[in-house]
């Protein structure tokens, strides 16, 4: 009788234990579900983030190489040549016969012109002289209106002689077809005497987009947005191109950035047919541009998904072998090297970017897409060292753009850019933005040390703060804002939206005291 006594109160004891362990694993298992889930949304949208931020920087390399081309044609001998001998017809020749040669080496060319003050075109690259049907094209005035042509003059007369006006992606009168319009000044001794113009099919710009792949979100779409005219650039509905923004979420967008100078990525959802989206998008103040990736959530959080369907299988699992404990063990081990197998290959996979490899051609450094490329190449040979990363933001560098000119804007990131080859390997370097430049440091065996890289960060940046003379009574006094992180090896571009953080809330730099970041 004893001995049955002792026999119920060990199963008791026995279920009671199971049973602090069943509710000890449930809740551990509804914790990690929690954690895992939530970190996997969070780097899900960072990773988004940086594929709508390349987007928007190819956007902008496409707009701007095509107004430095503007920019060269304008400044060409035998157009200037033209507007100062306007009588004469060998020059007159001269000048479209260049214009002709010019527009050959310009892809998706819609049209590429020069004109007088009063708009009347003087060379066109479509005009041939052997096709009566162009003839009329030479000597046609393209603004009639006054109001209207005092507008594109007053515009070039404030952009001056370095600055491009350009007008944006507009639908073309000429052709009736999409294109990118701009115009610029052809002046003499400071004073225009004329002016050029280009028109650029947008098919090259979407050609240059398809070609870069969206790892991770394959039926994913792009959106582009006017936030003056709330009229849709780019859709995936052809027909909705230069047609009024349905979506009210954009259209609130576009209230929020109108006028806006700062550039900003962000993202929500909305729901369009009944099924719902996310959107991440990328504000362009340049131009007055949002640029969104959208796709479903359902493909967006796939691996948070998978990952919660992953643990609660698991859950159900401890319960099992809870219930037959003496195998409890053993199936423990099998589903925690299942579960750390699982997440590291998750972890590669979300950290790789199969995309295109651009050239910064103004620094003659790497640029951000060669960044990501860089980095998915560094994780896939699995080392273990970590890598430090430096990055340098030029301060207010639209304002000194505005007060000494575009050029002297160039030269001073083409300086930056020489500094740093100075000092690291050029294929560590890389322009991730209009302003800013980050510097990629591998590390073996420890080596080098924290103390050398902010030794090395610091003299790069006293030399980068050296006066820039434009001329005897003007100068540049470049300040910046400088982080420097310490990662793991298995890194994605995401550092960078992590280092604007840190120069944003740190603000100018100071020498000596260059803020650090240890992330491993």
């Amino acid at each position: 009788m004893s001995k049955s006594k002792d026999t119920g109160r060990s199963f008791s004891t026995l279920n009671l234990i199971l049973i602090i362990q069943l509710v000890i694993m449930l809740g551990l298992s509804i914790f990690i579900t929690l954690t895992v889930s939530s970190k996997t949304k969070e780097n899900a949208i960072n990773h988004m983030n940086g594929i709508t931020d390349e987007r928007a920087n190819i956007i902008k390399s496409y707009v701007e190489n095509s107004e430095r081309t503007l920019s060269y044609f304008s400044k060409s001998q035998q157009i200037v040549d033209m507007f100062m001998n306007p009588d004469d017809g060998n020059y007159k020749s001269a000048a479209q016969a260049y214009t002709n040669e010019f527009a050959k080496d310009i892809e998706y060319n819609e049209g590429l012109w020069s004109g007088t003050l009063q708009t009347e075109v003087l060379t066109h690259s479509s005009y041939d002289p052997a096709n009566p049907d162009t003839a009329g094209i030479i000597g046609m005035v393209t603004r009639k209106d006054e109001d209207r042509r005092k507008q594109l003059i007053d515009a070039l007369e404030a952009a001056g002689p370095d600055g491009v006006y350009n007008t944006g992606i507009i639908i073309s009168p000429a052709s009736g077809k999409q294109c990118l319009s701009m115009y610029k000044g052809v002046f003499k001794n400071d004073k225009m005497v004329g002016f050029v113009g280009l028109g650029i099919f947008t098919e090259g710009l979407i050609d240059t987009l398809d070609k870069v792949p969206v790892p991770g979100i394959k039926n994913s779409f792009y959106t582009m947005v006017n936030v003056n005219t709330n009229k849709y650039i780019f859709n995936k509905d052809d027909k909705m191109v230069d047609k009024e923004i349905e979506n009210d979420e954009l259209l609130k967008l576009c209230e929020k950035y109108k006028g806006e100078k700062d550039s900003a990525t962000d993202d929500y959802e909305y729901e369009s047919d009944g099924e719902t989206y996310v959107s991440i998008y990328t504000y362009m103040p340049e131009y007055g541009w949002i640029l969104t990736i959208d796709d479903t959530p359902g493909e967006v959080f796939e691996l948070q998904r998978t990952m919660i369907i992953y643990l609660g299988i698991f859950g159900l699992v401890v319960l099992g072998l809870i219930i037959v404990f003496n195998f409890i063990s053993k199936k423990q081990e099998k589903i925690n090297q299942k579960l750390v197998s699982t997440i590291a290959k998750a972890n590669i996979t979300k950290k790789s970017l199969n995309t295109a490899m651009f050239k910064d051609v103004l620094t003659d450094v790497n640029n951000r897409i060669s960044l990501t490329v860089d980095l998915q190449k560094a994780a896939e040979q699995k080392k273990t060292d970590p890598y430090y990363f430096v990055m340098f933001n030029i301060c207010d560098f639209s304002g000194i753009n505005s007060k000494y000119g575009t050029i002297a804007g160039d030269n001073l990131l083409a300086r930056i850019g020489q500094v740093l080859k100075e000092h690291y390997e050029a294929e560590n370097i890389y322009r991730t933005g209009s302003d800013e430049f980050v510097v990629k440091i591998p590390t073996a065996g420890g080596s080098p040390a924290k103390d050398e890289i902010m030794d090395r960060v610091n003299i790069a940046f006293r030399e980068l703060q050296a006066t820039i003379r434009i001329d005897e009574e003007t100068a540049i006094y470049p300040t910046f804002k400088v982080a420097v992180i310490k990662t793991k090896n298995n890194v994605d571009a995401s550092v960078v939206s992590s280092m604007k953080d840190m120069t944003n809330k740190t603000g100018e730099a100071t020498y000596g005291l260059i803020d650090f970041r240890d992330m491993t």
